[in-house]
């Protein structure tokens, strides 16, 4: 493999003018740029990340610790922020708590000894000591979907409080009046704040949350057919169950068939956290979407200006309600039939004229129907 003494000895130049190209020094002469560049590009020579690292005190790289790497939100959020990462300059390790704080604690540290630039964290039961430590270390660091009250650092989320409330406003107008909650942990600020739309959503038209309405679930599909089956024993069951999660929702609708019973006729179904299988149940599931890679985009942004000496702004986006067809809802209307393309008429050969000794065409006599007339094409309603 290539060496900076290779690139030199290629280019004519010295070992420092190199460095001092690599380094993009304005010292360096047009001329002597272009035939290092050259000669770097000809010998296929990479230059040492880690030596870079300790002259400029920067590896370019990002650490990310989310919550659970299975779960389709944080998968896509993880993509959103190494597809932005990249396009500034910067390379993403990304490690998994899978909601637990002892690993996210082992993930900050691993990341923190490798010499990142910064860390961006979705943090799982409430922070953990090591990355709390960091936090309060100054080590730049952004917040993103969850945060912990109290620590000084930038947050990227998405407020579903309104979102919520749209979901409440739509089962009401359904006519359910019955609604029950799969939440999730209540160590996290996503898992109280869920609950607590809920309840203030339901409070606005009336409508009572009832302690065994409120299922504790963990953000896992096992919690999600836990608590449902637990709904599901009631003598009263709800008419609906909004589950805080999208993989909650699936473990909930897991037990509704274990049952024998149908979403949404015997009970409905809706989710905090849109994914891309909803549209594809049957059937597909009314969901609250986050904007979830522009939450990404926007935390690596607010990452890199802390790296770089600017202040890092938090940031909050807006949730929407996606309706489909989980609790209740009308099918669809069928779209209109579009009337036939008219095709081009057929050349008639022309009618012979009759000659002198034919009698002359005569007209219909008033004792035969008349040619029949197309009607218009009438759309469908239905």
């Amino acid at each position: 493999m290539a060496g900076i003494k290779d690139v030199a000895a290629e280019a004519g130049v010295s070992v420092a003018t190199v460095s001092r190209v690599l380094n993009d020094h304005a010292s360096v002469s047009a001329a002597a740029r272009e035939r290092v560049l050259a000669a770097v590009e000809a010998l296929g020579y990479r230059p040492n990340a880690v030596a870079r690292s300790l002259r400029t005190h920067q590896t370019r790289t990002l650490g990310l610790v989310i919550s659970d790497v299975m779960n389709p939100y944080f998968t896509e959020l993880a993509r959103s922020v190494e597809e932005e990462a990249r396009a500034l300059g910067y390379s993403v390790i990304i490690g998994n708590a899978d909601e637990r704080p002892d690993l996210q604690d082992h993930h900050v540290t691993t990341l923190l000894d490798r010499r990142i630039d910064g860390l961006l964290v979705s943090p799982t039961d409430g922070g953990s000591p090591r990355m709390l430590e960091a936090a309060r270390a100054g080590t730049p660091m952004v917040f993103v979907d969850r945060w912990i009250p109290g620590v000084d650092v930038p947050v990227v989320r998405s407020d579903g409080r309104s979102a919520v409330r749209d979901l409440v406003a739509h089962l009401y107008g359904l006519g359910h009046r019955r609604l029950a909650i799969i939440a999730g942990p209540a160590a996290t600020t996503t898992g109280r704040e869920r609950v607590d739309a809920f309840r203030e959503a339901l409070g606005a038209y009336g409508l009572p949350l009832p302690a065994a309405y409120i299922g504790q679930g963990d953000f896992q599909a096992d919690s999600g057919r836990r608590v449902t089956e637990g709904f599901l024993g009631l003598a009263e069951p709800p008419e609906v169950v909004f589950a805080a999660d999208n993989l909650m929702a699936l473990g909930a609708l897991d037990a509704v068939r274990a049952h024998g019973l149908r979403v949404p006729e015997d009970i409905g179904l809706a989710a905090f956290d849109d994914i891309p299988w909803f549209v594809h149940t049957d059937p597909p599931v009314t969901a609250i979407a986050q904007p979830t890679g522009d939450l990404g985009r926007a935390a690596v942004r607010a990452l890199v200006d802390r790296i770089e000496g600017r202040p890092g702004e938090s940031v909050t986006l807006p949730a929407r309600l996606v309706v489909r067809r989980s609790c209740g809802e009308p099918a669809p209307r069928s779209p209109a039939p579009h009337p036939p393309t008219p095709r081009s008429p057929t050349p008639r050969s022309p009618v012979p004229r009759p000659s002198a000794s034919e009698p002359p065409l005569s007209e219909p006599s008033a004792s035969e129907p008349p040619a029949p007339t197309q009607s218009p094409v009438q759309r469908s309603t239905s």
